[in-house]
């Protein structure tokens, strides 16, 4: 397969409104879809819940945006690139449940192309992506089913590749100004294209099509789960550290704004609410103590 778009767009509208269907299903409420267009090219498709039963904000963002130039956060590792027409599309999602138990969820699959300048050169591609958990009240069980389906989707790739990526995500999503992790990880990766287009175009999709597998179960064993203030207010004040992450640390947000993207769906990855407290710390021996053990890397497979 030569390196072309067209079906790797055929495919990310497909898992959108894949993910978008299995999310309604479980809080019985329609997304709101908001099409956008990009002035320098492109555009996209941002489907959301915003304030419901049971996802306080879901997002499932598709995009596919068009420039004269590579932007710098892609083309630092690349200079030879830089000033190339370039083009990227990708499913992007980030998921607040209501119910502080539900863990929060990230997953991105994700295509860079850049264009050649002479008829003798190829485009030059790249593939990237992952999933990752934030949970707010660990369950050991959890943690390892969602890397389990991490494990499933990149066994058909080579046994080198989960732990690879696990390392990758655990060292992509540490704030170090905090020393701790973000969240229980998963997996990350970028700058695919050693396999050739059709097995590194293969990866992304058996990653975005372990997310439901990955994901929905989780939420479905735990959105139903009692909760009350202690509990809402710990998960606000974990939010902050999602805050924290995105607008210090992420790639993804630094790479849509310095490109133009659309401000409203790149931060659309916030969470709703979120706070803040000065020099604040769990009692110990408490449940949201419990939460600290998980926030340093850890195999969480037994055969990893």
């Amino acid at each position: 397969m030569k390196p072309t778009t067209q079906p790797v767009q055929d495919y990310l509208l497909g898992l959108q409104q894949h993910i978008v269907s299995q999310l309604e299903a479980i809080d019985g409420t329609a997304f709101e879809t908001d099409r956008w267009e990009r002035a320098e090219g492109g555009g996209g498709i941002s489907r959301y819940l915003e304030n419901s039963t049971v996802f306080e904000r879901a997002a499932v963002l598709f995009s596919h945006v068009k420039g004269s130039q590579l932007p710098p956060s892609a083309s630092a590792h690349r200079p030879e690139l830089a000033g190339r027409p370039w083009e990227a599309m990708g499913v992007s999602l980030v998921i607040h449940p209501r119910n502080p138990y539900v863990p929060t969820s990230h997953m991105n699959v994700r295509m860079f192309m850049a264009h050649p300048t002479q008829d003798d050169h190829e485009p030059v591609f790249w593939f990237g992506g992952g999933l990752d958990l934030t949970p707010y009240y660990p369950f050991e069980e959890d943690a390892v089913h969602f890397h389990q389906m991490c494990a499933d989707a990149l066994a058909p790739f080579g046994p080198d590749k989960y732990p690879a990526y696990k390392k990758w995500c655990d060292d992509y999503f540490y704030l170090k100004h905090r020393g701790e992790t973000r969240g229980i990880g998963g997996i990350f990766f970028d700058d695919v294209n050693e396999a050739g287009f059709e097995q590194s175009f293969a990866l992304i999709r058996s990653v975005g099509d372990h997310f439901s597998k990955a994901y929905m179960p989780i939420v479905k064993a735990r959105y139903q789960m009692d909760y009350a203030t202690r509990e809402r207010d710990f998960q606000a004040y974990r939010r902050g550290r999602y805050v924290e992450f995105n607008l210090v640390l992420d790639r993804g947000t630094l790479f849509g704004l310095q490109s133009g993207g659309r401000t409203e769906s790149i931060l659309l990855s916030m969470p709703p609410m979120a706070q803040w407290r000065y020099c604040w710390e769990p009692e110990p021996n408490s449940p949201e103590a419990k939460l600290y053990e998980y926030l340093q890397p850890r195999e969480w497979l037994k055969h990893a």
